[in-house]
């Protein structure tokens, strides 16, 4: 009967899907509802003001980071969902293992925003994006081990979705590891590669 029920479990992927929707709408909320504004009762004139606000700079730039980050894991994961024929008990635990690492986001963000001069909060912040990279990569290996991806998928599709993962995570691995020349040189890092998957010129040469 246990087997039986194994067998059967998970089996939705519009289920899933829908889940994961919910818990980065949340994650992408909480991460501006962890800026803290300065207190009224400490802002008498506007230059006061601007210069509270300009300190807050490595708070701007971790929730700049981290909603980059939450919405390029969100259209990778959405990509290996599109191109999944039917889920399983096992593939719908390891997406919430992919989940748990995007709930973990905001706690990251917010101690790399506190502590932004301190290489380990880099570290915290890099393993967090870690985390959630090697679990959806787990999740197309497993897939493709037990078939469980569409028929009609290209080899091409299959290959490019695991060599983005690869190339990802290398290069936020080596962003990461400027902290340990200085800190601000490797935010700055982690955003450029950020950037270059939010905005994909290469895809729009290959386009034009």
């Amino acid at each position: 009967m246990t087997t039986l029920y194994n067998r059967i479990q998970g089996r939705s992927v519009e289920r899933l899907s829908a889940l994961s929707d919910g818990i980065f709408a949340v994650a992408m909320t909480l991460l501006v509802l962890d800026i803290h504004l300065p207190a009224a009762s400490s802002i008498h004139t506007q230059s006061e003001l601007l210069r509270s606000l300009a300190a807050m700079a490595p708070q701007w730039a971790a929730y700049l980071m981290s909603f980059l980050t939450l919405g390029i894991f969100w259209a990778g994961q959405q990509t290996q969902l599109n191109h999944f024929a039917e889920g399983s008990r096992d593939l719908a635990w390891i997406h919430l293992g992919f989940l748990f690492a995007i709930t973990l986001l905001p706690l990251s963000t917010r101690l790399l925003g506190e502590f932004v001069a301190f290489p380990a909060a880099l570290l915290v912040y890099w393993a967090n994006i870690f985390l959630a990279g090697a679990t959806l990569y787990w999740s197309w290996k497993h897939a493709e081990a037990n078939h469980l991806i569409r028929p009609d998928t290209p080899h091409e599709t299959r290959a490019a979705i695991c060599k983005r993962i690869v190339i990802a995570q290398t290069f936020y691995a080596c962003a990461a590891a400027l902290c340990f020349i200085r800190p601000l040189l490797s935010i700055l890092a982690i955003v450029l590669v950020q950037l270059n998957y939010v905005f994909a010129p290469g895809t729009r040469r290959q386009r034009g």
